[in-house]
């Protein structure tokens, strides 16, 4: 579980839409061999969740719900990765998300686009379905 401060920094819509745009560029690094952009994006993921100012105002953005979503999901001691739906998602995302890094290492060109789709694709529909149960009355304040 994050920390707090950590979760509404997070919530920031430019921190979860730039976190997701650097999924294509950590595969592009391994795809290249270019391992200081690998660095550099690991660094960055990492780095994410706190890099942005929280939201002054609520934003009306997917993103922003989706960050409160996967909080309010968590906090419930709910798993992201199971056999009970959504969670299968999660669990097939990480076999595309393998699948993708061997393409990208192998440099096979149409694998490693259709497992990045794949492996994006999972994970926003992960992310939508937790908007879908995502409750605002038990959110935190």
């Amino acid at each position: 579980m994050l920390p707090d401060a950590v979760w509404r920094r997070h919530s920031n819509p430019k921190s979860g839409w730039t976190r997701l745009l650097a999924y294509p560029v950590l595969i592009l690094a391994v795809y290249t061999r270019k391992w200081a952009l690998l660095g550099l994006t690991l660094g960055f993921v990492a780095v994410n969740p706190v890099l942005f100012r929280e939201p002054e105002e609520e934003p009306d953005d997917w993103m922003y719900r989706g960050v409160l979503a996967e909080r309010q999901w968590s906090e419930r001691g709910k798993p992201f990765v199971g056999l009970g739906f959504p969670q299968v998602l999660s669990l097939v995302q990480i076999f595309a998300f393998l699948a993708n890094l061997y393409a990208a290492y192998k440099r096979k060109p149409l694998a490693t686009v259709a497992t990045t789709v794949a492996t994006m694709a999972l994970k926003l529909w992960f992310v939508n379905e937790l908007i879908k149960r995502y409750d605002p009355e038990l959110a935190v304040a």
